[in-house]
């Protein structure tokens, strides 16, 4: 039995920060039928499937999560680091799409 967990719609909304538009995304697109999106450091799975189904229409199969870690940069002599970020990868059922060119209208 799986158990049915509610969220806070305003939480829902604020786990999403920005779709990964680059090559390796594009590519996972094409093959895999997923989507990648940069997320909360905080958000789990479960919100994370059902933040994609509010706010795209869609249904969500699975969802995978990767935590990447910070490039160590360099300006001068000094020392810095780029943060610390959060992807899902989310699976679409066949015949789920996403296409965020016609939503930036």
């Amino acid at each position: 039995m799986s158990a049915v967990i509610k969220h806070s719609e305003e939480r829902l909304m604020k786990v999403l920060l920005a779709p990964v538009i680059s090559e390796k995304a594009t590519m996972v697109a094409e093959k895999n039928e997923q989507v990648v999106f940069l997320v909360t450091p905080d958000a789990t799975k479960p919100e994370i499937k059902a933040a994609v189904e509010l706010m795209f229409k869609v249904q969500v199969e699975s969802v995978q999560v990767v935590n990447r870690q910070g490039k160590q940069k360099r300006a001068g002599r000094f020392n810095g680091r780029r943060n610390h970020t959060r992807r899902a990868f989310v699976c679409l059922k066949p015949g789920q799409e996403i296409n965020f060119t016609e939503e930036a209208k």
